[in-house]
């Protein structure tokens, strides 16, 4: 039962040994373990801060690198877009000239045409001349095969130039 109920002497010495034991650790101990408490919060705070402009930093380079995203596929879209005009243009330039060449060839066999037809055409009236003679000298040396025959014919033409 002592234990239950201590004496004066005890709770006495136990309370100097208390005091003693709190004056040097308010003394010796607080200080210093006060101090690294404070070190120890300022420390999670400034990670804490630095943590959160990390991520607003972070946040930030996310949004700087969707702006490059969103302006690089402009530039490729554009890219392509000026890529699909220069080579619609060239189609078209060279679709031009190749109907500009062909209409300057199909120009040309046409002249070619012609005076190959004019040749030909010269060629028949020269024959068909030559033949025309040829067939009247015969038909007038048949018909007029006779001195009686000739002297008629003379007579006609007479007949007629004085006519005209």
């Amino acid at each position: 039962m002592d234990l239950l109920i201590p004496s004066f002497g005890l709770i006495f010495w136990t309370l100097l040994a208390f005091l003693i034991v709190f004056f040097l650790l308010r003394k010796y101990a607080w200080g210093p373990i006060l101090a690294s408490l404070n070190q120890r919060e300022r420390g999670i705070a400034d990670s804490l801060e630095t943590a959160q402009r990390v991520k607003a930093e972070m946040a930030q380079m996310k949004n700087e690198n969707e702006e490059l995203m969103a302006r690089a596929r402009e530039e490729r879209a554009q890219m392509i877009k000026e890529a699909r005009e220069t080579r619609d243009k060239m189609v078209n330039d060279a679709k031009e000239m190749a109907k500009v060449e062909a209409n300057k060839i199909v120009a040309e066999a046409q002249v070619q045409i012609n005076a190959q037809k004019m040749a030909a055409l010269t060629d028949v009236k020269n024959q068909v001349g030559k033949l025309v003679v040829e067939v009247t000298e015969k038909v007038l040396r048949k018909q007029l095969a006779s001195s009686e025959a000739q002297e008629a014919h003379i007579k006609h033409l007479i007949g007629e130039v004085k006519l005209n």
